[in-house]
């Protein structure tokens, strides 16, 4: 095995992995494991609907905090993702061929849970003509129709940089459009070989001409080997870009054998970037060691 490649193991291991690790780390880094019953219904009502959560697939830190206020950003387009992010501890491989029921699924386990906000994201599907923006189009009607008080938010792949796909997706009218940028363009080829900076920042700005009139959200992560002005440039590209939200967080190796942390950012850092945000202009910036893309979305949109 390769020093980056990713290790198979299954989900449940990744999660154990992930939380033990984190004992290790800096004091303002541990999470607190609970499962109690909201936890335990969410896990249940995922499983009964055969759906996926980014939170799982991802061993996510704040799974138990954000099961427990049933919350769950749900993964859709199946777990298997055609890329080889060597931060990212989501399966990679040959993906099975999308589910047609999967949207009603979203729609039905956002209704049954009684959600207020969804976040809905997916693996990356190059093999599909469109990327799947097709199927989150189909996914956001359908959660309309289930929930029509519910706040929609997507966290979409860059689609190859197809912007007839990316129409697709701003034609459904989702409430928030999210695409991370993940890290500086420096370490793209180390990190993400198979995304491109420039696309990714493209997108933010392309499906505003496009008429997307909601907010439009990225993210990066901390930790890899950037510096900080190379952070605050990344913060200034997206900013040009049209992006109205951002989330800056630490990065944490799932595995040993996944890219290593470089470093810990203190949480002083994470409010120096904070400010820099609102300096350029961002309408909501959450930054702090455990944030990610999805942590506490709903009152990021809210403020």
């Amino acid at each position: 095995m390769s020093k980056y490649a990713k290790p198979k193991v299954d989900v449940d291991s990744r999660i154990h992995h992930n939380t033990t690790t984190l004992v290790r780390k800096p004091l303002h880094l541990r999470v607190r494991v609970s499962q109690g019953a909201n936890y335990r219904a969410v896990k249940s009502i995922l499983q009964d609907l055969r759906l996926h959560t980014v939170c799982e697939e991802a061993g996510c830190p704040n799974i138990y905090e954000c099961f427990e206020a049933k919350t769950a950003t749900f993964l859709i387009l199946g777990e298997t993702c055609t890329r080889n992010c060597r931060f990212c501890l989501v399966s990679d491989g040959t993906p099975h061929a999308p589910d047609a029921d999967e949207p009603t699924n979203v729609a039905n386990a956002v209704a049954e849970l009684g959600l207020r906000y969804v976040v809905i994201t997916s693996v990356t599907r190059d093999d599909l003509a469109d990327g799947g923006a097709s199927v989150f189009a189909g996914t956001i009607r359908a959660v309309r129709l289930a929930a029509p008080g519910c706040i929609i938010e997507v966290l979409i792949p860059d689609l190859g940089g197809d912007w007839d796909a990316l129409q697709a997706v701003v034609d459904a009218a989702p409430d928030v459009l999210n695409h991370n940028i993940e890290t500086v363009p420096r370490l793209y080829s180390a990190v993400r070989p198979a995304a491109v900076y420039e696309r990714s920042l493209l997108l933010l700005s392309v499906a505003k001409e496009q008429g997307f009139s909601g907010s439009t959200k990225s993210g990066i992560m901390v930790g890899l080997g950037e510096k900080q002005d190379e952070v605050a440039g990344v913060l200034a590209d997206l900013r040009g870009h049209g992006c109205d939200i951002v989330t800056i967080g630490q990065y944490l190796a799932p595995s040993k054998e996944h890219f290593p942390v470089a470093r810990y950012y203190d949480p002083e850092e994470f409010d120096q970037l904070k400010q820099i945000g609102y300096r350029l202009g961002f309408s909501h910036v959450e930054s702090a060691p455990l944030v990610r893309s999805s942590y506490h979305a709903h009152e990021q949109y809210r403020r």
